[in-house]
């Protein structure tokens, strides 16, 4: 993981980056996951929204470490 990243001359922190994206696959992941009715199981929907989103967020900064997720 690089310290920023440049967008048409604007430098922005790679972790912004990773945050949006994180954020987008988390969007995804709970339309899905309500679609399938899985949040009738759940106890705290919230709660589980954002343990959803920093794990997404966990994984894709592992994945975009210099050595790779498991490094």
């Amino acid at each position: 993981m690089t310290g920023e990243a440049t967008f048409y001359g604007v430098y922005v922190p790679w972790l912004l980056v990773l945050a949006v994206l994180a954020w987008g696959l988390c969007w995804a992941a709970r339309r899905l996951l309500g679609g399938l009715g899985f949040y009738r199981w759940v106890w705290h929907a919230a709660l589980f929204d954002t343990a959803l989103y920093v794990l997404i967020l966990f994984s894709l900064t592992r994945l975009t470490a210099s050595g790779g997720f498991f490094s």
